[in-house]
């Protein structure tokens, strides 16, 4: 072991001075740190909650038959695009036109018996209680007609809005049944997407708020819309809330009953952000090297913040830092406190762009010092 001793103290000490000779210019002055650096800066930012919904239709309605009756016309095609009042179906009504203008008659000679009646009253030729039969009469015609009148209505179907219809599920000539389908109307110009979301968030949900909704059928197409409202129950089983979202469809591409991935944006506001890789962890804590430029040149301080929502490639800071600052982003295995760093451009930037920014900034990029 004596015989290893002897030349095991020399190069230990060669090596502790050693670094301190690299790290020294001819001058004595310190050698700059290559670092790459980026400013905090603000911009839009949001709580991204993400869920899966399904898309309805802002109106829609199953068309069925209200009596028994046969189709005699049928005004419309699959998937035809309609108009409110367009009409839709006949129905067989030869009987109920028959007695539609019988009780039109009777309700016009009724009403010439009143009118008739009414003349003599005021001349003290007739009495009050005829009078009163005859309006009785009159109230009686108007209101056999208007029954028939509905009778007849049940028998032409409409478009009680504008939307586009179903699959057309009759023919002419086919017996309906009360209930039976015909067809289905969706009003399809815009959308309604109904999804939950964990009532932990109930604090924050409310209308107007921004969603991006995303469906395997369109690939990568992003359909964005807005908050309509949200349920006045938490689902106490799931512990969530039923939120309702509006989404303009006007090329008609959504279709009723499309699940849809949606992430609804929660809390936007305007914060303060750093790229994700200046942040330095301790635990529970967390750091960034702050630039900061005096006599010795640019040098970085460890300073302490309080970190918030987090986007792809960015952090927020809530607190600890203010727009404009720079950070060391790459580079911080380097730094030591006091010891001056030289910007260099990160890979993948414009070189000129760094030039500009080395002008703009001038320092002795060999020994890091102010000229």
């Amino acid at each position: 072991m004596r015989v290893f001793s002897i030349p095991i103290l020399p190069a230990m000490l060669i090596w502790l001075v050693v670094p301190n000779v690299w790290a020294a210019k001819p001058g004595g002055a310190p050698t700059a740190t290559p670092v790459v650096a980026a400013e905090a800066r603000v911009q839009p930012l949001s709580e991204r909650v993400e869920a899966l919904g399904t898309l309805q239709a802002n109106e829609s309605v199953a068309i069925t038959s209200k009596v028994t009756e046969t189709i005699s016309v049928v005004h419309f095609d699959d998937n035809q695009r309609v108009r409110a009042g367009d009409p839709l179906v006949e129905m067989t009504s030869a009987e109920e036109h028959a007695l539609l203008e019988e009780a039109s008659v009777r309700a016009r000679e009724a009403e010439r018996q009143y009118n008739r009646v009414r003349s003599l009253v005021a001349q003290r030729s007739a009495s009050e209680s005829l009078l009163d039969e005859r309006k009785r009469d009159l109230d009686t015609a108007r209101a056999l007609l208007t029954a028939i009148e509905s009778r007849v209505a049940d028998r032409f179907l409409k478009a009680p809005f504008d939307g586009v219809l179903g699959l057309r599920n009759v023919s002419q000539g086919a017996l309906v049944e009360p209930g039976d389908l015909i067809t289905t109307l969706d009003d399809d110009r815009l959308m309604k997407l109904d999804f939950s979301v964990p009532s932990v968030h109930l604090a924050s949900l409310q209308p107007g708020l921004g969603i991006e909704a995303t469906s395997s059928a369109f690939g990568a197409r992003v359909f964005k819309g807005v908050v309509r409202g949200v349920d006045s129950r938490v689902d106490p089983v799931t512990r969530s809330v039923r939120v309702r979202a509006i989404l303009p469809n006007p090329d008609f591409t959504l279709k009723p009953g499309l699940l849809m991935r949606v992430v609804l944006m929660l809390d936007p506001r305007e914060a303060l952000t750093v790229p994700e890789a200046a942040i330095l962890h301790r635990g529970q804590e967390h750091f960034v090297l702050r630039l900061s430029e005096g006599e010795a040149g640019i040098t970085a301080e460890r300073t302490r913040i309080r970190i918030g929502t987090r986007i792809p490639g960015w952090v927020e800071v809530r607190d600890g830092l203010a727009p404009g600052e720079r950070v060391v982003t790459e580079g911080q295995e380097k730094v030591r406190p006091g010891q001056p760093l030289r910007l260099i451009p990160s890979p993948g930037s414009d070189p000129d762009a760094s030039a500009k920014s080395q002008s703009q900034n001038p320092t002795d990029t060999t020994a890091g010092r102010m000229p």
